[in-house]
């Protein structure tokens, strides 16, 4: 699995980014959102009962993330028309700020090592990646627990201080002195 300090994978994936199908796709890269942070996180299927409370919690924090000069993706191996009609069946997805990317053919999902091997779905990783592509942060979780988003916001603060940053620091508070 790649890790603190190695590159993020180049990428180019077809996305879901409305609801309304005229525009409801889009192609994304790596590069789409060049010059900002990057929080991407994996989902191992749509239309499954854990999934959608992750993508909707990041959901309702992207302005947060947005404040951070950070875009959120979320991606699974499902395809962009099943993103679509998940989007268009679940309301807590109907109006989801950001993109939904379909790796169906997985290689991004296998560049990173980041495939459950039974079946080869994504395991619940999150990924911080800066501005330069170098990945920053790295949480993967057991398929069956959902992630904390706000955590992740913590993260992304923590990273941006360029500072060192104790323990359950928070945005604001005094960060540490090397001695």
């Amino acid at each position: 699995m790649l890790t603190i300090g190695d590159i993020f994978p180049d990428f180019t994936l077809k996305a879901v980014v409305s609801t309304d199908p005229a525009n409801a796709f889009a192609e994304v890269s790596r590069d789409t959102a060049g010059g900002k942070w990057k929080v991407v996180f994996f989902w191992p299927k749509d239309f499954t009962f854990v999934c959608p409370t992750e993508i909707a919690a990041f959901g309702k924090m992207n302005e947060e993330f947005e404040d951070r000069d950070a875009v959120v993706y979320g991606v699974s191996t499902d395809s962009e028309y099943v993103h679509l009609a998940w989007r268009r069946d679940h309301e807590d997805l109907n109006d989801l700020p950001f993109a939904m990317l379909a790796d169906i053919r997985k290689d991004l999902s296998r560049s990173l090592g980041i495939l459950e091997k039974a079946e080869e779905i994504c395991l619940r990783a999150t990924f911080i990646v800066d501005p330069d592509n170098v990945i920053r942060f790295v949480s993967v979780n057991d398929l069956s627990v959902g992630r904390n988003p706000a955590e992740v916001l913590r993260v992304l603060d923590a990273l941006q201080t360029d500072e060192l940053c104790p323990c359950n620091w928070h945005k604001g508070e005094e960060t540490l002195q090397a001695a």
